[in-house]
């Protein structure tokens, strides 16, 4: 188990920094426009990913920064948003990485904060979730960017797995 969680960690950082070279050439206005995303825009949604992720992580590891709210825009700068997103992704595979099986079959409990409400569940499950959030969060950036006429990327999980990188997992 240890090693397909740490496949993901991977991969979701490979398909973090492709989705965010392919908007580094977005101006400022593509940026913010509302492409009928959940999030409305790119910058909208890369900033929930990133939000999503300072709210699981705090409830994994009780470290961290997270913010209350999970439309909370955290930089609206496209270039501090995007060192924040390689800080992430470095802080989640060095968790993932440090993580045993007997913990991945462990328990957790937290706060949610639509309703405040205490959830414990087991932890790989939620696993699967938080990196298939991203997945989906990534798919709707994906379709802003071809929206506005940028080329598509590939972020197939079997294109990471063909990767130097990939290949240790595959």
């Amino acid at each position: 188990m240890e090693q397909h969680f740490r496949m993901f960690a991977a991969y979701n950082a490979w398909a973090n920094h492709r989705i965010y070279e392919a908007a580094a050439d977005l101006t400022d206005e593509e940026l913010r426009r509302d492409t009928g995303a959940f999030f409305k825009s790119v910058l909208g949604t890369l900033n929930h990913m990133l939000a999503a992720d300072r709210i699981w992580l705090k409830r994994f590891t009780g470290e961290g920064d997270a913010p209350t709210r999970l439309d909370a825009i955290l930089h609206e700068d496209f270039r501090k948003l995007r060192a924040a997103r390689e800080a992430e992704d470095a802080r989640i595979l060095d968790w993932i990485n440090g993580m045993s099986g007997e913990a991945l079959a462990g328990r957790f409990s937290y706060m949610t904060i639509s309703d405040m409400r205490t959830i414990s569940q087991r932890l790989a499950p939620v696993l699967a979730h938080f990196f298939n959030h991203q997945t989906h969060h990534r798919g709707q950036v994906h379709m802003a960017l071809t929206s506005l006429g940028k080329e598509s990327v590939i972020l197939d999980l079997v294109a990471f797995q063909r990767t130097e990188e990939g290949r240790k997992f595959a």
